[in-house]
């Protein structure tokens, strides 16, 4: 006879199309029937942790996560002690402080290079691709970088920021193609090495710094999946530092994943395992940490390209797995599987977005001529 919490759970799940050990992709096999029990008392914590721990299995995550989210099945669940202690750590703490910059860096980003260049393929690109006219990953990730150099209108030396440079992805690119010179700061230390040899003999320098500490003029920057590590109390200091370093005619092109609903702290799983300290800004929130300081020109939302982009990842990372599983690990390979493909799902439901955003000082003369 189901307990209280089986019952409520699998009423749940039957509302998107999801049967407890049934026979579609997207259902869900039990391995220890505690599942229960720890999804309802952790939420979605719980329901994570469980996967890593083999107590549950889905043949397709991604469309699990998708029937979940599409059918809004996350506003049915109710609170979870776990999402009480991060909505009250986010309130009260500035999680994204200078004194934690590093912390995501040490965290994910200098997990291993080896994972990231066997997952991201050759232009290292950890972001969402542009998949208008692609026809890979390689393909798709070149078109979003040219975008983003087109947006900007990049002319022969100018001197360009990159906040949150990555691996170097748009260094190299924007150095190569377009002839800028291209200072990146990143708060890993496996990033900055790999940047440095990767656009090496390039116009490109790159700092282990935060971009609190910037202080220089710039003809244009550009930040790529950044702001998700700023924090909602600091949006505005990241505006004024953007601000400061941008030349009165320049741009600024920010590409973010964006959320539906203005909050203050992420999922806690996701919190704790993968990106410690991120958070997903709403547009309102990222509108009203610009005003007074820039116009916005324009905002191009295609979000569902990155359905497309985190399969690509996770098809690279399974099939180099073999490679790598004796480094990370069983447990690893559960927590990344669930990660990539929980976000896929995700976006493919529409529950979160992608933006680039282009911002100027004091609006374009005669006005801003978009590029798609």
């Amino acid at each position: 006879m189901a307990n209280d919490s089986e019952q409520w759970i699998n009423e749940l799940l039957n509302q998107a199309g999801i049967t407890i050990n049934g026979s579609s992709p997207w259902d869900i096999r039990i391995v220890n029937a505690e599942l229960f029990t720890r999804v309802k008392t952790q939420g979605s914590l719980g329901l994570g942790e469980a996967y890593m721990d083999d107590w549950w299995e889905c043949k397709q995550l991604d469309e699990f996560f998708y029937r979940i989210l599409s059918n809004k099945l996350e506003d049915k669940i109710g609170i979870s002690l776990p999402l009480v202690w991060e909505v009250f750590k986010a309130k009260v703490f500035n999680l994204q402080s200078l004194r934690r910059a590093f912390q995501v860096g040490e965290r994910h980003y200098d997990l291993g290079n080896d994972i990231f260049t066997e997952m991201l393929g050759k232009t290292m690109a950890y972001s969402c691709g542009y998949w208008n006219k692609a026809d890979g990953l390689d393909s798709a990730q070149e078109a979003k970088i040219d975008l983003i150099c087109r947006k900007l209108n990049l002319k022969k030396g100018q001197k360009v920021l990159d906040i949150g440079c990555g691996w170097g992805s748009f260094a190299k690119y924007a150095a190569e193609n377009y002839g800028v010179e291209v200072t990146g700061i990143t708060v890993s230390e496996e990033q900055l090495k790999f940047a440095e040899d990767f656009c090496r003999g390039l116009p490109v320098r790159f700092r282990l710094m935060d971009y609190r500490n910037l202080n220089e003029k710039f003809d244009h920057i550009v930040s790529v999946g950044m702001i998700e590590h700023v924090g909602v109390k600091n949006y505005r200091t990241y505006m004024k530092v953007a601000r400061r370093c941008l030349k009165e005619d320049g741009l600024f092109l920010l590409h973010t994943i964006g959320g539906l609903r203005s909050g203050n702290t992420t999922d806690p799983w996701t919190n704790k395992y993968i990106f410690p300290n991120g958070m997903i800004p709403s547009l309102k929130q990222i509108s009203g940490s610009v005003e007074g300081l820039f116009v916005i020109e324009d905002l191009h939302n295609f979000g569902a390209d990155y359905d497309k982009t985190l399969m690509a990842w996770y098809h690279n990372f399974d099939k180099a797995w073999p490679k790598l599983k004796k480094k990370y690990g069983k447990i690893f390979y559960r927590m990344w599987t669930y990660y990539l493909l929980s976000c896929a799902g995700a976006f493919r439901a529409r529950s979160l977005e992608l933006w680039q955003i282009v911002l100027s000082p004091n609006g374009v003369r005669g006005g801003y001529k978009t590029v798609r």
